[in-house]
Formats: C-alpha cells, sequence, structure tokens
C-alpha cells in the first residue's frame, strides 16, 4: 500500500469527563472521506495524544476504522516514553484494523541516538509489515531524529515515510538525498506544502487539513499536474490557515474551527483552555477567506 495526498491528522473529541465522542467523530470521518481525502490519521498532534488515557487512544483508533470502512487507509498514531509500551500500542492499532502506524517518541529524560533507533526498530517489526511514517517534532520533543538515524531507518523495509516537522526545508531535502527510493516525505503544518510537494514530497499530513479538506486536495492535485502556478495560487490564501494553527493552541483551534463548520468536537483537553471569543473570530474570518465556512 503506498500512501500519498492529504491525510488530516484528525481531532479526538473527548467530553469533560472523559467520554470520546464516537458519534462526532464518525460524522466527521465521513465528511472528510467524501470532501476526496486520500487517507486518515488518528492520534497525530491535533488528536491531542499526549494528553488521552491508552483506553481512549484505542477507543479513538477503533471508531475512525470503524467509521472509515475501508475506504481510505488509516494511518494511527503510536506514541510513548517507553519501548515497550509503544510496541504494545502498535500491536493493538494493527490488530485494529490501521493501515499504517505514525510512530512518535515521547520523552521525559535524553534518549541516545542508539536509544532512538532502537524505539522506531522495534515499532516497525511490531507494525507485522504494515507501512510506518515517522515523525519528528522538535518543537515538543526532547529527543528528535537526526539524520544520520533517519538514513539508517529508511533501511528497514516498512519505515517507508516520514513527516518533519522542524520547519526546516532544508532538512527535507536532505532526508530526501539521503533516503531516495526508501523514504517518501510528508509535509507538515510548519513547512509550505507546494514547496514541500515541489522538491519532491508526496502530501501533506497535518491538522489543518481537517478544516480544509477540498483546498487542501486542490492544491495536492495541482502539484500532481506539475502546475506550480496554480499550486501557489492555491497556496497562498491557505498559508493563512498555518499561520493561526501555529498562533494558537493546536487542538484548540482546529477544534474551534470545526466548532464553526457545525461538529461539535468539544473543547481542547484540560488543563488546556478553549480559545475566547477573539481567536474564534480571527479563525472564522480566516475560513470565509478560504471558502471553508459560509
Amino acid at each position: 500500500m503506498s500512501f500519498r495526498g492529504v491525510f488530516p491528522y484528525l481531532v479526538s473529541p473527548v467530553t469533560s469527563d472523559g467520554v470520546v465522542m464516537k458519534g462526532i467523530l464518525t460524522d466527521l470521518v465521513d465528511h472528510l472521506v467524501e470532501a476526496g481525502v486520500h487517507g486518515l490519521t488518528p492520534l497525530g498532534s491535533t488528536g491531542e495524544f499526549a494528553y488521552l488515557s491508552q483506553q481512549q487512544r484505542n477507543e479513538v483508533v477503533d471508531t475512525v476504522i470503524k467509521a472509515n470502512k475501508g475506504r481510505v487507509p488509516v494511518i494511527a498514531g503510536v506514541a510513548s516514553t517507553s519501548t515497550a509500551d509503544a510496541v504494545a500500542q502498535t500491536r493493538h492499532m494493527i490488530n485494529a484494523g490501521a493501515d499504517g502506524i505514525l510512530a512518535i517518541l515521547e520523552a521525559y529524560f535524553p534518549v541516545s541516538e542508539a536509544g532512538v533507533e532502537s524505539y522506531f526498530t522495534q515499532i516497525a517489526k511490531a507494525a507485522d509489515g504494515k507501512p510506518v511514517v515517522l515523525y519528528t517534532n522538535p518543537q515538543f520533543q526532547r529527543s528528535d531524529l537526526t539524520l544520520p538515524v533517519i538514513e539508517r531507518l529508511s533501511q528497514i523495509d516498512n519505515i517507508r515515510y516520514i513527516k518533519d516537522a522542524s520547519t526546516n526545508t532544508g532538512r527535507l531535502l536532505s532526508i530526501i538525498e539521503r533516503t531516495r527510493g526508501r523514504m517518501e516525505v510528508f509535509s507538515a503544518s510548519a513547512h509550505i506544502p507546494a514547496c514541500v510537494m515541489m522538491i519532491g514530497g508526496v502530501g501533506w499530513m497535518a491538522g489543518p487539513a481537517c478544516i480544509v479538506p477540498k483546498q487542501s486536495i486542490a492544491l495536492y492535485e495541482a502539484a500532481q499536474k506539475g502546475d506550480w502556478d496554480k499550486a501557489m495560487e492555491l497556496q497562498r490564501p491557505l498559508w493563512r490557515i498555518n499561520e493561526i494553527f501555529a498562533k494558537y493552541s493546536i487542538a484548540g483551534c482546529i477544534k474551534a474551527a470545526l466548532d464553526l463548520q457545525g461538529f461539535k468536537v468539544g473543547d481542547p483537553i484540560s488543563p488546556q483552555a478553549p480559545l475566547g471569543k477573539e481567536a474564534r473570530d480571527e479563525i472564522a474570518a480566516v475560513l470565509r477567506e478560504v471558502g471553508a465556512l459560509s
């Protein structure tokens, strides 16, 4: 199975007392698949994985897989501070029917390069041949993936993709050149997707795609055709979505935007605070600018 295109990072709709709102999440999955997204990624950063219990994480992924009904690939997030727990999570997600794993390293104490490499290697083994997407985000992670470790991990058959949110597009080009033919790169919210696809990226895996799926798909399709003038014409207004995503809390921004669009996904998980009226008004204005809110 090959992953390409627009993969929204799904929010995790959870009530204030911790109940996963499965009906709302099912409606969101249907909406995104019908809009034409190429895949779904629960438990990315936008999915607030760090704030969920393992039971809640399992319920989110199980709900997405059930609602999707095999229509598009589902790449389930796996994140832990311990290798054994990450392996157990991976096995659950694969047994539940996930088509791939988004592998994230959480760290409280610093981890050596050898430890980082071993962590992702063990996840890949537990994935039972299913594709693994490495996720690196130095803004939030204490221990990052270095270029030499990425190059070595690309030698593992089923570690076939990376989403690097370092904001360093030159680093993406280094990854592409060092792993050519073995690993593909997805753009993150920190990067300009059109530019990433111009240098060889295969799509966009990010939270904002949840709220502008059709616009994101149009941008991807223009890039696939090599129509870079059209791609940049579509990219310029869409960058405002990334700006508000960076300005406000990640989940708070996307959840507020979805609420404005009629999806009652609830507030970000406490102790994160919901966005106030001023922020919501700014988000609404940006959504209107890009044709994502009537």
